[in-house]
């Protein structure tokens, strides 16, 4: 039997812009062509209109979508994305006029969002994100939502069809940050459980598409989709790696940055972004090869701030380096690593920077323990690593990571 497979065809979309100087206009749209595409959209054509201001009813003036709509049948457009967050009026008017149906930027994130979780904590965060954009902007959708229903035992007399969905929109975002607020719980239980055993964490951060996938699975072999696609993982992964002092830490990849991230999906990722607020150190990676590094890292450094990060030791790993034109200029210092994680290049420094920024827990040492201190090589071997144990005449020669707390009195029996 011959299996029939169909792939889904890309939808041929327009993207639109309204440059009022209060950001770089041709790099945002530039990224939501790169977004469009994550999301099986061909790109046929855009188009920036300079504005001093946003046109409340149709965010870019009507005169302009008029000679845009003359556009959109010879290039076989069947979708126009926006740049910015539309309120319910706009889409109306605008879809009004060119007869397409139209997005904008945040739909489109939480499209990709919604396509890519797949863990429970995932989907629900992008649902309530979801709900919660769509609720305010129920309002001014048409006249499908303001008609009275007719459902059996579901609505009270003269309740429109608008108002039953926002109720139930309401209902369901209780509902969902109730099972968030649980997760959470547990994910904070984990937490505090990794520190009472003395588990060390380091929290991958870095905008989308820099490679944090791919270096997890370098290191770790986690298996971790790593796609050169915006947003190609969005669920939290966590993997052990040991330090070349035999410390062990547990590598955790967060989801992608990007500028102008919508609100609505910052808070609903909080709990995704707060492994970073409780990591013993940041690795913030970037990508060399993008001409953009400079305008990422500091999106990623805002956000960072806003979680709270602000004191926790960070390695800036900047990867790509076999695609970067010019790895020359990058200084590299102990807070500072250069890598290729596709080509697996620049790890032995890289681990180098993590261990000596990481704060002492724990100390490697070679140690002649006399056979009457016996009590003081179980607590050696309870709170740390034992790598290697001989028996001599004079006591056991020990190769092992003593914990911080044990190491004053380990020095008295230092080889």
């Amino acid at each position: 039997m011959y299996e029939n497979k169909t792939e889904e065809l890309p939808v041929k979309a327009v993207l639109a812009c309204v440059d009022t100087g209060e950001f770089d206009a041709e790099a945002s749209i530039d990224e939501l062509a790169e977004l469009a595409a994550t999301a099986n959209a061909e790109v046929v054509g855009s188009v920036i209109q300079k504005r001093p201001t946003f046109d409340p009813a149709t965010c870019m003036g009507a005169g302009r979508l008029e000679e845009l709509k003359e556009q959109l049948e010879p290039l076989g457009a069947e979708l126009v994305i926006f740049d910015h967050e539309l309120t319910g009026v706009q889409v109306r008017n605008i879809e009004e006029i060119l007869d397409v149906r139209v997005i904008d930027r945040t739909t489109l994130i939480l499209d990709i969002f919604a396509q890519r979780a797949r863990t429970k904590e995932g989907k629900l965060q992008v649902e309530l994100a979801q709900q919660k954009y769509r609720l305010p902007r129920l309002t001014g959708m048409g006249t499908a939502l303001s008609r009275l229903g007719g459902g059996i035992g579901t609505r009270g007399p003269g309740e429109t069809k608008l108002e039953t969905d926002k109720r139930h929109i309401r209902k369901r975002i209780s509902y969902l940050e109730a099972e968030l607020e649980e997760l959470k719980k547990h994910r904070s239980f984990s937490r505090s459980r990794r520190k009472k055993d003395g588990v060390l964490c380091a929290a991958i951060v870095g905008y989308t598409n820099v490679g944090k996938s791919t270096l997890l699975n370098a290191l770790t072999d986690a298996g971790v989709l790593a796609e050169n696609k915006l947003f190609a993982t969005l669920d939290i992964t966590s993997r052990s790696i040991e330090l070349p002092d035999g410390r062990s830490v547990m590598l955790i990849d967060t989801v992608g940055l990007i500028r102008r991230l919508p609100h609505n999906l910052v808070e609903a990722f909080k709990s995704t972004l707060e492994e970073a607020a409780a990591a013993d150190i940041i690795l913030n990676v970037q990508d060399l090869s993008s001409p953009e590094m400079k305008e990422q890292a500091e999106v990623t450094e805002s956000l960072l701030n806003e979680l709270g990060c602000e004191g926790i030791p960070q390695v800036y790993v900047m990867n790509k380096a076999d695609a970067a034109p010019f790895t020359d200029t990058v200084f590299e210092d102990d807070n500072t690593v250069m890598i290729s994680a596709k080509e697996r290049t620049g790890f032995d420094r890289l681990l180098e920077c993590i261990m000596k920024n990481l704060p002492e827990t724990a100390k490697r040492m070679k140690l002649l323990i006399p056979y009457d201190k016996g009590g003081f090589l179980g607590k050696v071997r309870q709170d740390g690593k034992i790598f290697s144990e001989e028996y001599s005449e004079n006591g056991i020669l020990v190769d092992a990571l003593v914990d911080v707390k044990l190491i004053k009195e380990a020095e008295s029996y230092k080889v």
